[in-house]
């Protein structure tokens, strides 16, 4: 979305985290004293940390030297120029939904396609925007913005600020360049469509911005531009408050958190007034959070559990969610909450939880259910629930007897999510998608309830003669396993189906059921069958599901995804000479692992942009943040657990491998580049095949425009087709 509207408090930080970078991707961040000797000891035997200086001479070129190599082994397949222009044709096409925010009746929305190859920021009425053809007007073209500083701009989002009832907005922008977290923050002046030379501004680095009044922002920055303000893990930790017209460095010191927290993120919570109430959520771990908030001179802490994710103020109620179970004690009473919950309580600006203040279950899901999204618009809070990884939303109000929670009239037996939802506007905004129904985009009225269809993408691929269907299996523990399997209608059992298994599993991240074009043209259309797994680590039911698989348990999460290849291979659906499997970031772990643990599955082995190195992951980039999840290599017990599964440190040259593809991007500046250019490099020692494919631009999404992600596609598509689809 263009507009950057925070959907929850938590999201702060999840964005802050996900959506940030390193001060200076050019470098490897190691912090101060918190190596370990064991850690000192793999810098000193790993025979390939050159390749860690992400734009060092030596490592670029190597880089280029096996980009040549792979580009021109997968282009000469006479499969590839039908695949890329296929893909052309989807991501350039001018019949895709145009997601947007609206604001004072007006939809705002970010468009890219062959023309406008960094996009166009652009606006139409929201009458208009209800019409097949839309009458936009364009408020930036970022690929103009680009040659005129000449820069490689890459748009990131707009943070937007109006005073209550008034249209007068203006935008914090974020702009990358070349695809980057880090980002350049400018601030804008919407009704006259100009960035403010006197403006906010901020310079590159991992930042966030939260507007108290059109004076005011409270910031969070690489302050001194010299890294001396992050955290270990890379992170801000100093929060200030900093008044239009003064210096940035003049701004005054409200929080510093600990270098050793993850880091800190301002956020404000609206009141009905239209006043702002300003606080600061720091993140202890990647998955723990505490409250502050301002009052006065004083700092506040909010009694709410480490695992919480603050929502935000409706009718003089906080709404959170918690993600363990929690017990309040008030006057010698125990009070138990159940961990995925969604709670209201009054709110008051205090430490702690009296008898006029305990909270209200608003909404407890079962074992099979968790709430995804919750958000607000006017009059309701909105629930997204999956139930056995199928979605629904609910428009959440308070009755006579308590809150009341009424299902949405939306389309069943898909994804549903909230696109768009404000406190201060009536029209919200939904998507529904299914692996074989293309997206719809439909509004939602909370004052009258009418729902109505806005928006419908064109279907890019041929869907008769497809099934899909939800199977289990049993992992290695018992726990059953949920996955989906689309392929044609018919097929023999006999082994022979080329079959692309995807996985993620890990951060509390939901794999759902969702409309691929490029998916479907370019695989499934031509044979291929699709397989999503649920597996632990995933959000898919809730918290505990992804709590299973943290630090030395997370065995469970690769022994649920050897399950599901085997169950393929059991009932003869594939076999291991058909059989690829694909994950990036986290899920590139995970194909990692698959390689160096169950080589014998898999015939082809997708790795984008991942962590392979998990003995130094916690040294590069944004790794540090993430030892909540993995564990740390500088305690004992976790270090051998991480030992004995980095992948990076449990190949063997003498073991017989599928030939990988690794795709990276070297502007990737969360998950460190260096992570695959290492794994491949002791696959070519070894003398092993392998391929490599690493984008100069692109960030974490190793793409930065349509083009580039239409050839990462395609080469992707083209060497599962060498693997897979041969005899």
């Amino acid at each position: 979305m263009d507009f950057f509207r925070k959907s929850s408090i938590a999201s702060i930080v999840l964005l802050g985290l996900l959506g940030c970078s390193s001060p200076d991707s050019s470098v490897t961040i190691q912090p101060a004293d918190v190596a370990a000797e064991p850690a000192k000891k793999v810098l000193a035997e790993d025979p390939y940390l050159w390749l860690e200086e992400v734009e060092g001479e030596q490592a670029l070129g190597w880089v280029k030297g096996q980009n040549n190599r792979t580009l021109a082994q997968l282009q000469a397949n006479p499969v590839y120029a039908g695949l890329e222009a296929q893909a052309l044709d989807i991501v350039n096409s001018s019949e895709r939904i145009p997601y947007g925010s609206i604001r004072n009746g007006e939809v705002y929305n970010f468009w890219q396609d062959a023309t406008n190859v960094r996009g166009l920021w652009r606006k139409t009425s929201l009458e208009s925007y209800a019409t097949d053809q839309p009458d936009w007007d364009t408020i930036v073209d970022f690929d103009a913005l680009a040659t005129l500083e000449n820069k490689n701009w890459v748009y990131k989002g707009a943070d937007c600020y109006t005073a209550k009832d008034i249209a007068n907005y203006k935008c914090l922008v974020s702009l990358s360049d070349g695809g980057k977290d880090a980002v350049t923050v400018r601030e804008f002046d919407l009704s006259a469509k100009q960035f403010l030379s006197d403006g906010f501004t901020l310079p590159e680095a991992k930042s966030g911005a939260e507007w108290v009044d059109y004076n005011t922002l409270l910031v969070t920055t690489n302050w001194d531009g010299d890294g001396s303000t992050l955290t270990e893990s890379g992170y801000p930790s100093v929060v200030k408050r900093w008044k239009r017209g003064t210096p940035l460095e003049q701004a005054d010191t409200l929080f510093t958190a600990s270098k050793t927290d993850v880091g800190a993120f301002p956020f404000t919570l609206d009141k009905a007034d239209g006043s702002k109430v300003e606080g600061v959520v720091v993140a202890p771990t990647f998955f723990t959070r505490e409250y502050y908030l301002f009052s006065g001179a004083d700092v506040v802490k909010l009694p709410l559990p480490e695992q919480s994710d603050l929502v935000g103020l409706y009718e003089e109620q906080l709404f959170f969610t918690v993600k363990q179970d929690w017990t309040v004690s008030v006057d010698g009473t125990d009070i138990l909450f159940k961990s995925g919950s969604l709670l209201a309580m009054p709110f008051v600006v205090s430490s702690s939880i009296t008898q006029a203040t305990i909270p209200e279950v608003v909404f407890e899901p079962n074992d099979r259910q968790a709430i995804e999204d919750v958000t607000m618009t006017k009059g309701q809070i909105l629930m997204t629930l999956s139930d056995n990884v199928v979605g629904n939303v609910f428009a959440i109000t308070k009755g006579k007897s308590g809150w009341v929670s009424t299902k949405l009239d939306l389309p069943a037996n898909g994804t549903l999510s909230v696109s768009f939802a404000d406190p201060d506007e009536d029209t919200v905004f939904v998507n529904y998608e299914g692996f074989l129904t293309p997206d719809s985009l439909m509004s939602y009225s909370a004052s009258t309830g009418k729902v109505s269809t806005l928006k419908s993408l064109p279907s890019w691929f041929d869907t008769d003669d497809l099934v899909v269907e939800q199977k289990q299996v049993a992992s290695k523990d018992g726990t059953l396993i949920p996955f989906f399997v689309i392929h044609k209608k018919g097929i023999k059992h006999d082994g022979n189906t080329p079959t692309l298994l995807y996985g993620y599993g890990g951060f509390q991240v939901s794999m759902r059921p969702s409309y691929n074009g490029l998916r479907g043209k370019l695989w499934l259309e031509r044979g291929g069958a699709f397989v999503l797994a649920n597996i632990r680590g995933g959000g898919e039911f809730g918290p505990k599901w992804h709590q299973a698989g943290l630090k030395t348990h997370r065995q469970v999460i690769y022994d649920d995804f050897i399950a599901v290849g085997e169950w393929l291979i059991d009932h003869k659906l594939t076999s291991p000479e058909h059989l690829g499997i694909q994950g990036g970031s986290n899920g590139g772990l995970l194909m990692g692992v698959m390689l160096t643990q169950r080589p014998d599955l898999w015939n082809a082995v997708i790795v984008q942009v991942p962590l392979l190195d998990m003995l130094r992951y916690h040294l590069l980039l944004a790794g540090a943040s993430w030892v909540g999840e993995y564990g740390s290599p500088d305690v004992p017990e976790e270090r051998e657990w991480l030992e004995a599964m980095s992948p990076y440190h449990n190949f063997h040259a003498a073991t017989d491998y599928p030939e990988p593809f690794f795709v990276t991007s070297t502007k990737d500046d969360r998950v460190h580049p260096g992570h695959a250019r290492k794994m491949a490099k002791l696959f070519e020692a070894a003398g092993k095949p392998f391929l490599y494919y690493e984008n100069i631009d692109g960030g974490h999404s190793a793409a930065a425009n349509q083009q580039e992600t239409a050839r990462r596609v395609a080469l992707e598509f083209t060497y599962l087709t060498e693997k897979l689809m041969t005899e």
